[in-house]
């Protein structure tokens, strides 16, 4: 099974989620909250999804792993 697409999206998400927590760092901006509220039900998905996305990315370590070591030989 092709995963390219998940990967990527979930790669976005994750991205996204990275740039809010440095937004929160920096400026202690959370753009999560500014756009869809604070806690509201929304920023819950999105914060739900960022968390999801980033522990679904975990896999994507053994499967560059996997692919490195077949190319080499």
């Amino acid at each position: 099974m092709n995963s390219k697409g998940l990967d990527y999206t979930a790669l976005i998400i994750a991205i996204v989620g990275a740039v809010n927590w440095g937004l929160i760092a920096l400026f202690r901006f959370d753009l999560v909250a500014f756009t869809f509220g604070n806690m509201s039900w929304i920023s819950r998905i999105v914060y739900g999804l960022v968390g999801l996305c980033g522990i679904y990315l975990i896999s994507l370590f053994g499967r560059v792993r996997d692919n490195s070591i077949g190319a080499s030989e």
